[in-house]
């Protein structure tokens, strides 16, 4: 999969803001290995077993064969377990938040573009604590305030929050929690995880800590990750029959200026425009390809889903006026000139707000309630499904997955994590997914 510079740049924007939330969360940046000892990945065996499927194995370096072979990473908690193993000793080295970005190599037989590709980008943060209730805290924030936070106000993607059950869960978590998206289409998407690890690979790594009065411990880890899937899932919600429609806090280009054509002062004029835009702090660009039709450079900018679109012209030049597109509503008006650039903070705010607004709606249209498994069958079947997990459980699930829908998440209706799936206002949120 090559991701070209406009695909590209909407990424780094979106990086930026994670790794601005997962800073606030007191997590740092740091990088580990590519090539990953393949025993390390059997000291965990749900871990190993989860994945065996999907690695990529080097057998040879250097032209010859290797005596231990290594693994392209698939993801990163063995080798990051086995550095944490020698960087904690003290409960002083605690709690330990380490996040990276980087690539993985996964497998695919049957890949998908940004959503299911053998290499794709990504986070994953890797946390050690005292405590399982620090580490289980640690996982919900992160759900929240990093995944949860990026994909509403950023991406401008409502997300269903919750607890993924005993067969959806991460190979080698105790808990996985999990940002499930609703796609245009009403299929679901994994748009972010965040998992307890409990202590499995503290002990499969041997990571103790003595704690203040001297006691050998275990440490209690985390594990999370969002990825270019997020790309994906804003095509897939916020896309439409003319292309792409990117949020403005994520676009490249948050207005693009259009000089009609040449003469009578509009190029002259549209210059300053642009200044103007800019330095009312939007993202502000000059198409004056003036080679090209006005009709097919407006399709072109459709296509990237440039949130507004300024046109500008000498019968507009004249009366001291601009006609502007706006992407998300599909609507044009004539405004002045003056209008528009005091106006465009604000403007660029509704845009954002009318693209949640919108994605809001279609969750909402593609979520019902359901009383029977067999209800939920037929509901999932073109959206989103909500049933007491009582009234599915873990024999209805396995029901539902031979027909192609899985349990999304367990949710409770005011929101609240699921500490204990059986509880009777718990329910399960079942859909096909991607």
């Amino acid at each position: 999969m090559v991701i070209r510079p406009w695909g590209y740049a909407i990424w780094e924007r979106l990086q930026a803001a994670i790794d601005q939330r997962i800073k606030a969360a007191g997590a740092s940046n740091a990088y580990f290995p590519l090539l990953i000892p393949e025993g390390y990945l059997r000291r965990e065996a749900d871990h190993v077993e989860g994945f065996s499927p999907e690695l990529a194995v080097v057998t040879h370096g250097g032209g010859k064969a290797l005596e231990d072979v290594v693994v392209v990473r698939p993801t990163s908690e063995t080798i990051v377990n086995s550095s944490f193993a020698r960087w904690i000793s003290s409960y002083r080295d605690l709690p330990l938040l380490i996040n990276q970005w980087a690539n993985v190599v996964r497998w695919e037989l049957r890949p998908r573009l940004l959503l299911r590709t053998s290499e794709f980008l990504w986070q994953e943060g890797h946390t050690a604590h005292a405590t399982r209730e620090e580490a289980h805290a640690y996982a919900l924030r992160i759900l929240e305030e990093v995944y949860a936070s990026a994909m509403i106000e950023e991406l401008a993607i409502p997300v269903f929050r919750g607890r993924k059950s005993g067969r959806e869960k991460f190979a080698g978590a105790e808990i996985s929690w999990s940002c499930e998206g609703v796609m245009r289409d009403g299929k679901a998407l994994q748009m972010g995880t965040s998992h307890e690890l409990g202590q499995n690979f503290a002990r499969a790594f041997g990571i103790q800590f003595s704690d203040d009065s001297g006691q050998l411990r275990y440490v209690w880890q985390t594990s999370w990750g969002a990825s270019t899937r997020l790309l994906g899932a804003m095509i897939m919600v916020h896309g439409d029959d003319h292309g792409l429609r990117v949020p403005p806090r994520l676009a490249p280009t948050q207005v693009i200026v259009l000089v009609a054509r040449d003469g009578e002062g509009v190029l002259d004029a549209a210059k300053p425009l642009v200044g103007d835009l800019q330095r009312r702090g939007a993202r502000a660009a000059l198409d004056d390809r003036l080679e090209i039709s006005l009709g097919r450079r407006i399709i072109d900018h459709e296509l990237r889903g440039v949130p507004v679109r300024v046109e500008l012209g000498p019968r507009e030049l004249a009366g001291g006026q601009t006609v502007v597109a706006r992407r998300a509503r599909g609507s044009k008006e004539t405004v002045t000139l003056l209008e528009l650039v005091e106006r465009l903070p604000r403007t660029l705010q509704d845009e954002q707000q009318e693209f949640l607004a919108q994605a809001t709606t279609l969750r909402d249209q593609l979520t019902q309630r359901a009383g029977t498994v067999e209800e939920a069958k037929e509901i999932a079947g073109t959206g989103f499904a909500r049933i007491p997990w009582r009234a599915c459980g873990p024999d209805g699930e396995n029901d539902l997955a031979r027909s192609g829908i899985s349990v999304r998440c367990l949710i409770r209706e005011d929101g609240r994590p699921v500490d204990r799936p059986d509880d009777g206002d718990v329910e399960a949120l079942l859909a096909r997914a991607y």
